[in-house]
C-alpha cells in the first residue's frame, strides 16, 4: 500500500462525507452484529429453529466484510492512498 508522499488536506465537503459514511458503517456492523446475536439467542432457546436460522446467520459475516471494504475503498481514495 502506497501512502501519499505530502500531506493531504481534505475539504469540508470531504470530511463530512467521511464522518457519514463512517455512521453509516458502524449503523450496518452494528445491525449486523445484532442481528447475529438474536439468531444465537433464538438458536440457545429454540433448538429446531436452527436449521432456519443458519442461513440468515451465515450472510451476515460476509456482509460486515463487504461493508467495511467498500468503507476502506473510499477512505483509500480520498486520502490518496494506492494499492501496490
Amino acid at each position: 500500500m502506497r501512502l501519499p508522499t505530502e500531506p493531504v488536506t481534505l475539504t469540508v465537503e470531504q470530511i463530512r462525507e467521511l464522518k457519514d459514511k463512517l455512521a453509516d458503517l458502524q449503523h450496518d456492523v452494528n445491525n449486523s452484529v445484532s442481528l447475529m446475536l438474536a439468531a444465537v439467542e433464538l438458536i440457545r432457546n429454540r433448538p429446531e429453529a436452527r436449521e432456519s436460522m443458519m442461513d440468515s446467520f451465515s450472510r451476515h459475516p460476509k456482509k460486515i466484510i463487504e461493508t467495511v471494504t467498500q468503507f476502506t475503498r473510499s477512505l483509500e481514495g480520498t486520502l490518496g492512498i494506492t494499492r501496490h
